[in-house]
């Protein structure tokens, strides 16, 4: 059985040749895809320079005026409401290497305004490994693929449906949405998304259930990305 330190391992087995590598964590909406990216950047930096860096997907969600502009808003998630081909091309840009350049920006997004912010994300020429997480790393249509492409290694992160949904709901409120709207979201717009992302999971080169190990200090749930081990699979 799997653990934390084997995810550790395996990550930094990624850069044994010294060039740049990119390391992509897929999963539907609540499935722990931050949780574990975060960790993972954490423990892999610790105290010395950072060599790990993490850019999230959501960075590249199209701004509320332009989703109101093409008719998206309600659907605010799906795929055609990022810029996936801006996306492809920073992790092009980021494979590709930084010579002449001190730091590459990304986008970030931020949660109360549920708004994408350009230059948030500073990744470092130090950055030897980039860990990016979003819904539809493994998507093979459109702008998509080329994001696949990008990557050396996806993993993708499953857990118990009905965390995942507990998970999204109290998000939601979280942020400003009231009980029933939350829930109405959860299991319209999110669902058709997950059940969108749940097909891509044959695509993963490992499929990550549970973790057990996490580092001293972080959350722990009883189920998804929590205690009780790691459950993985090879991808096809």
């Amino acid at each position: 059985m799997l653990t934390f330190d084997d995810l550790l391992r395996r990550a930094r087995s990624l850069v044994a040749d010294g060039r740049r590598a990119l390391l992509g964590i897929a999963g539907g909406p609540g499935s722990g895809k931050t949780t574990l990216a975060e960790h993972l950047v954490r423990e892999l930096n610790g105290a010395d320079d950072p060599w790990a860096a993490h850019v999230p997907m959501d960075g590249f969600h199209l701004a509320d005026a332009e989703l109101d502009r093409l008719g998206r808003r309600d659907r605010k998630g799906a795929p055609d409401t990022f810029d996936a081909a801006g996306y492809a091309a920073l992790l092009r840009r980021l494979r590709e290497g930084t010579d002449g350049e001190d730091i590459v920006y990304a986008p970030g997004f931020e949660r109360v305004l549920e708004q994408p912010l350009a230059g948030a994300v500073p990744v470092p020429p130090t950055a030897r490994l980039v860990v990016t997480e979003g819904n539809y790393l493994l998507l093979g249509t459109g702008a998509w693929a080329r994001v696949r492409a990008a990557l050396d290694e996806v993993w993708f992160c499953e857990t118990d449906e009905a965390e995942r949904i507990r998970r999204l709901v109290s998000r939601h409120e979280e942020f400003g949405k009231g009980h029933e709207e939350a829930v109405a979201w959860v299991l319209g717009t999110d669902q058709r998304n997950a059940d969108l992302v749940a097909t891509t999971r044959e695509r993963a080169d490992l499929v990550v259930r549970e973790v057990v190990g996490w580092p001293h200090g972080a959350g722990h749930h009883r189920t998804g990305l929590g205690l009780g081990g790691v459950g993985t699979d090879s991808g096809g």
